[in-house]
């Protein structure tokens, strides 16, 4: 590459991290927060929260790096457009299919991120994601130790304590259970204590009351006792025999292990072939976004107004190519011998943009002018 095409390389990169860094951190925020009322609603730590957040990462970065890609294809080629080393190059004589090498190799360098992303780091962040979800359901503990707040460790289910006292008793306990429709049972506690037995976790209350509310007859009978235990691990999330995400399958389970995934279950063959050549169809699409913004903004001439109809015109060509992505996913997961259908989007964004460099480089206009120029034979036998 010569010293102009690591510059323009430098550039689209340097944009390329400014985007993405836009993008997933406003992603980010509108995850964090929802994460934030779950897990610290919940009595989880703010470790737990920043640990959540960072494994969400790897997927948000996923879904807008395509779009930093192209965003920084556009603006740094607006950029070169403004500052007239497009033209200057033209004028020397330069091609747009020269022109474009630092696009292309800014396109492929994108893919080999996307490919590590899609095929190492994804899976990972999601099974290690799942598992943390798994061990924090289980923490019954984390749950319900959380002074002065109304929680919802199960639906149905309020617990709320008025103070902890720091050798763990529990002051002013109260707890609602709404889970049967026929009756309704509230246990109020002077004191309690969360005593573990093997897995099972009890609340022992003490000097307290139990009120139970029939919900067919309206008739509401109290106990008042001195000491009850009640058995609170069937409030956790059981641990359960999870299914495996998806896309937290490794890539070499799904390529070579594709027909033992199928029998093991739950999901069909349609389902893992979609996801395997998603994970390589997302890199080559990197490479497409990025040729089709190079590609728009290199058809226009000079204009006062600036390339504002190229641009729109590649953000339509973006939303097309997202759109038809969508689209071709259906067939692929009725049956699985249509995967190549999956690469469609990619092949037709690239195809967008090698027409367009072609018609950077030999314009139609130009076209027909050397038509009409060329002289018209005479037919043999004319007078």
């Amino acid at each position: 590459m010569s010293r102009y095409d690591r510059y323009v390389l430098s550039q689209y990169l340097l944009f390329f991290g400014f985007f993405a860094l836009i993008l997933v951190a406003v992603f980010w925020i509108n995850r964090a927060v929802v994460l934030f009322d779950r897990l610290i609603g919940d009595g989880q730590s703010a470790l737990v929260f920043f640990e959540f957040t960072a494994l969400s990462l790897p997927n948000l970065i996923r879904m807008v790096l395509p779009v930093a890609a192209f965003a920084a294809s556009v603006w740094v080629t607006n950029r070169l457009n403004n500052e007239s080393e497009l033209t200057v190059l033209r004028a020397t004589g330069t091609s747009p299919w020269q022109m474009a090498k630092p696009a292309l190799v800014f396109g492929l360098i994108t893919a080999m991120m996307m490919s590590v992303l899609t095929h190492v780091l994804l899976p990972v962040s999601i099974a290690t994601l799942d598992q943390r979800e798994s061990e924090v359901a289980r923490n019954v503990t984390a749950k319900l130790l959380s002074e002065g707040d109304f929680l919802h460790p199960a639906r149905g289910v309020t617990f709320y304590i008025g103070r902890i006292d720091p050798d763990g008793t529990l002051n002013d306990v109260f707890l609602s259970d709404r889970r049967d429709p026929d009756q309704i049972v509230t246990y109020t506690g002077g004191k309690a204590y969360l005593v573990r037995d093997d897995s099972r976790t009890h609340l022992v209350m003490v000097d307290g009351m139990a009120q139970r509310i029939d919900t067919q007859t309206r008739q509401l009978s109290s106990t008042i006792f001195s000491d009850f235990s009640y058995d609170i691990s069937s409030l956790a999330s059981k641990a359960e025999a999870k299914t495996r995400n998806i896309r937290a399958i490794p890539s070499t389970e799904l390529l070579f292990e594709m027909p033992q995934l199928v029998a093991a279950g739950p999901y069909s063959a349609g389902a893992l072939a979609e996801e395997l050549h998603l994970r390589f169809a997302r890199a080559f699409v990197c490479v497409a976004v990025t040729l089709i913004g190079f590609a728009s903004l290199m058809m226009g001439g000079f204009s006062r107004f600036g390339v504002w109809r190229q641009a729109l015109l590649a953000f339509v060509l973006l939303i097309f190519v997202e759109g038809l992505r969508g689209v071709v996913s259906e067939p692929v997961l009725e049956n699985a011998n249509y995967w190549p259908l999956i690469y469609v989007p990619t092949l037709v964004g690239l195809a967008v943009g090698v027409l367009f460099l072609q018609l950077a480089a030999r314009p139609i206009s130009a076209l027909l002018a050397q038509r009409r120029s060329q002289p018209v034979e005479p037919q043999e036998g004319a007078a």
